[in-house]
């Protein structure tokens, strides 16, 4: 298998507009799209293809660290036609990698459904504004249409880290710099240490990965500077908790009350294929931090909050289950993935059946797709 199959495998992703293409030995090159694995009809890769295609696409101190870590990441434009996030690692003494496609085209608020009092919470001059969900769920996406609405409308110093950058963002009435981990600055930590420094108004965190790393951005957010971060959790709740968690016993109280005062809100999403127009449909949980939320966080009853979500509705909150019931009831999901995402599946299994519908696994075909 040569480069120019490389070439071939990254024009069928983008002609289809799949989400990530897997290349790994012992199966065919295999892309997934609106959600769901698909084989390409081509030779299955061996070990030698895995090493050729390594090399085409890594960049020499790329394929030197994946010597040395057994892994690497790295983004790359492919032309003009699209952006790739690329994740390299061995696995049983092979190669395997996995290319995710990065959208071109910033979106709006509209287009990927994003809550409208976004809007306003990312007017606010300062506080922290999480974004969670598992990985795959679309976090990217949205923290880029947040970025970029601030960028058209506000004169703010946007800087951002991420690892890898994924989505560019140029001048517009605001100035944006983006550092990438591991190439313009070592780590998250180090990242947010030096930030302070350079005046900025708005700092993007692309993941909150380790302790010090949460305990800087808590204190930019606390010193005056809007700050957006994600984490890998489910529910606005949990996160809460999940943050709480990260810091010793002895400091988790004095932590508490620093989140009851700098967290602006909490947005929990999960991404489902669509069933009536193809492609995918994000499903949010959204809790904006209140006087009474700001209680419960100090006060350790963060049991209490999601019904306090259920209460919230004009302040612009909405749980997760409600959210994909609503997406279900327009069909827009099928029964099976609206339970797959939820955090409580009995409940709304519970209601189908009330409808006296059952749940079964829906059969959703995808044309074939063959390399030409």
């Amino acid at each position: 298998m040569s480069t120019i199959q490389m070439d071939r495998l990254l024009d069928t992703v983008v002609k289809l507009n799949c989400s990530d293409l897997h290349l790994t030995v012992g199966r065919p090159p295999t892309i997934r799209h609106h959600g769901r694995l698909k084989n390409l009809q081509t030779k299955v890769l061996d070990s030698d293809d895995m090493v050729t295609l390594m090399k085409s696409i890594a960049p020499e101190a790329k394929q030197q660290e994946l010597q040395e870590r057994g892994g690497c990441d790295f983004g790359f434009s492919y032309g003009d036609a699209a952006r790739f996030r690329v994740s390299i690692f061995r696995q049983r003494n092979d190669l395997a990698i996995v290319c995710r496609q990065i959208p071109k085209r910033l979106l709006t608020f509209e287009e990927i459904g994003l809550p409208q009092i976004c809007r306003e919470l990312i007017r606010r001059p300062r506080g922290m504004f999480l974004v969670t969900g598992p990985t795959g769920s679309g976090k990217t996406t949205s923290l880029a249409t947040m970025i970029d609405y601030v960028n058209m409308n506000f004169e703010r110093h946007i800087v951002t880290m991420e690892d890898p950058i994924e989505y560019f963002h140029f001048h517009k009435k605001s100035i944006i710099n983006q550092r990438e981990v591991g190439t313009d600055v070592p780590t998250f930590a180090e990242a947010l240490k030096r930030v302070l420094r350079s005046d900025p108004d708005v700092i993007l965190v692309g993941e909150m990965r380790d302790l010090e790393t949460i305990e800087s951005a808590i204190r930019a957010a606390e010193t005056g500077h809007l700050v957006f971060a994600t984490l890998h959790t489910t529910g606005a709740a949990k996160t809460i908790d999940r943050v709480v968690d990260a810091f010793p016993v002895t400091q988790q109280n004095q932590i508490r009350i620093q989140l009851s005062t700098s967290l602006i809100c909490v947005l929990s999403q999960a991404l489902l294929p669509r069933v009536d127009t193809g492609g995918m449909v994000a499903a949010y949980e959204f809790l904006v931090v209140t006087p009474a939320i700001q209680n419960l966080i100090r006060d350790n009853k963060t049991f209490r909050i999601d019904s306090m979500i259920q209460t919230g509705k004009k302040f612009g909150m909405q749980l997760l289950d409600d959210h994909l019931w609503s997406l279900y009831s327009r069909g827009m999901v099928s029964a099976e993935e609206m339970i797959d995402k939820a955090k409580n599946p009995g409940d709304l299994r519970d209601k189908v059946h009330k409808l006296g519908r059952t749940v079964g696994r829906a059969d959703m075909d995808i044309e074939d797709v063959d390399e030409k």
